[in-house]
């Protein structure tokens, strides 16, 4: 795919992006510690990070556009359509970062852009 000449992001993250982050995050914690992740989350600010320093701080391998969620935000991104900033949670005692919503998007936008700045909301 041709890179697009801006990917278009929200000033937030979408409502339904926490409920996503709280199910994910439930298999890792428990419920109180997540309750308390996801407030944190809500009230913290938007910052930015290149999405190549994302993959290296999760660990996590990246998803192919053979993946259809990859595939659905490559059009979006296609389509001039703005995605959602993504949540991540510093897992500080294993030294890596959770991608607790948006590890789809950070796939897509890796896929057109690997230095691309990805609003992201972290703790």
């Amino acid at each position: 795919m041709e890179r697009p000449s801006e990917i278009k992001w929200l000033q937030e993250p979408e409502e339904k992006d926490y409920p996503a982050a709280e199910s994910y995050l439930s298999l890792i914690y428990d419920t109180a510690t997540v309750k308390s992740i996801i407030s944190k989350l809500k009230v913290t600010p938007v910052s930015r990070f290149k999405a190549k320093d994302i993959f290296r701080a999760s660990g996590l391998s990246l998803l192919g556009v053979s993946n259809s969620h990859v595939e659905k935000d490559r059009r979006k991104i296609e389509d001039g359509k703005s995605l959602s900033p993504i949540l991540l949670v510093r897992d500080e005692h294993n030294g890596r970062v959770i991608i607790a919503d948006g590890y789809h998007r950070l796939c897509a936008v890796y896929s057109c852009a690997e230095d691309e700045s990805i609003p992201c909301k972290i703790v």
